[in-house]
């Protein structure tokens, strides 16, 4: 699995996590390695993969390693956010663009293999995937303010 690919995975299970209570987010966890492939045809005719979760045994213990340590870490990832997001407080920030967030703040932070720069860069690439319009430049704007 490419860190492409654990990112990825661990930004669905953080934007999933916001959706449960604290006591249900183990089992939502589980739930997520037994969801089924999803794909779709893009305008062009070719079959594109939206999510496969076949990652194996050591790649699923990691994914889910990842995230769990990132939710633990919520409530601090959140006050760095709300310390550099000048009228953006957490609670006005869409889904998306805040698990986006607290995963990069995570690697930055806590992720001594991934450079500040990485991490900046995925989460753009990020949030032009799954967040809106706006969102790569937003994301950029408060990751560039936390650095």
């Amino acid at each position: 699995m490419t860190r492409r690919e654990l990112r990825e995975h661990c930004f669905k299970l953080l934007f999933g996590a916001d959706f449960y209570p604290e006591e249900e987010q183990d089992t939502q966890l589980e739930n997520y390695f037994l969801s089924p492939l999803e794909d779709e045809e893009t305008p062009e005719g070719k079959q594109e993969i939206l999510h496969n979760v076949e990652l194996g045994e050591e790649n699923s213990r990691e994914v889910a390693q990842r995230a769990r340590a990132i939710i633990r870490l919520i409530p601090e990832l959140d006050t760095q956010i709300n310390h550099v997001a000048q009228g953006w407080k957490t609670k006005r920030i869409g889904k998306a663009e805040l698990a986006i967030l607290r995963l990069a703040i995570y690697e930055m932070k806590y992720d001594e293999e991934v450079p500040e720069k990485v991490a900046i860069n995925e989460a753009v690439e990020l949030a032009k995937r799954f967040g809106g319009k706006d969102s790569s430049a937003f994301i950029n704007g408060i990751l560039a303010k936390l650095v």
